[in-house]
């Protein structure tokens, strides 16, 4: 009787373990890889030649939209006004709602920075002279952005979030199912140890 109810106790955890972890696996399973294959470019940037392309872009304001620029907001700090942010959006090809510049005596300038890459655009505040350089790093540094989540916004930081909660499902249920299947598989444990004491052992002897 006893051991029936063992059984069936095994059989209960082995079932819901094994769906968690298809489960997670199934979901993470793309982002795993990527966060692999960046994990190799960043760990070798050193050897990935890079050759960054750099588009440069100068523009003028429409005389109607200069008096927007005469007033500088409190503590010369803020996004550009909305006119103007639309202005930029339909002429130059240049997105800057919602980000903020910096307001000096003569001009404004907004950082644009961006996974891959980093843009920005000064306006002149007198004469509303625009200057706007993008520079575009290539696919590899836009992926190694991803992986760091640099400048990737809030909705790529929520993806990570939900991806490393997921990937903990996944790294969970298959510890407990290493326990469950350990007593027909001597070598289960001294791999799991391995796994721990090696990067230990780097960590100690390697890293200064």
């Amino acid at each position: 009787m006893h051991k029936s109810s063992d059984q069936a106790r095994r059989g209960f955890w082995l079932k819901h373990l094994h769906r968690w972890h298809w489960i997670s696996s199934a979901f993470c399973l793309v982002g795993m890889l990527l966060f692999a294959a960046t994990g190799l470019t960043l760990n070798n940037a050193s050897h990935i030649e890079a050759k960054p392309s750099v588009h440069k872009q100068r523009g003028q304001l429409p005389p109607a939209l200069l008096p927007l620029l005469k007033s500088a907001p409190q503590g010369d700090k803020g996004g550009l006004p909305s006119p103007i942010a639309g202005w930029l959006a339909e002429g130059m090809a240049v997105e800057v709602a919602g980000a903020n510049g910096e307001w000096s005596a003569d001009e404004v300038y907004v950082s644009l920075p961006r996974a891959g890459g980093d843009a920005w655009l000064t306006v002149d505040r007198a004469s509303g002279e625009i200057n706007y350089e993008l520079t575009d790093r290539g696919w590899v540094s836009y992926f190694n952005d991803l992986h760091k989540g640099r400048h990737t916004g809030k909705a790529w930081s929520w993806f990570i979030d939900l991806f490393a909660v997921t990937a903990l499902v996944f790294c969970i249920t298959g510890l407990f199912l290493l326990h469950l299947h350990a007593g027909n598989r001597p070598a289960t444990w001294p791999l799991v140890g391995l796994g721990l004491v090696l990067p230990l052992l780097l960590a100690i002897l390697f890293i200064h």
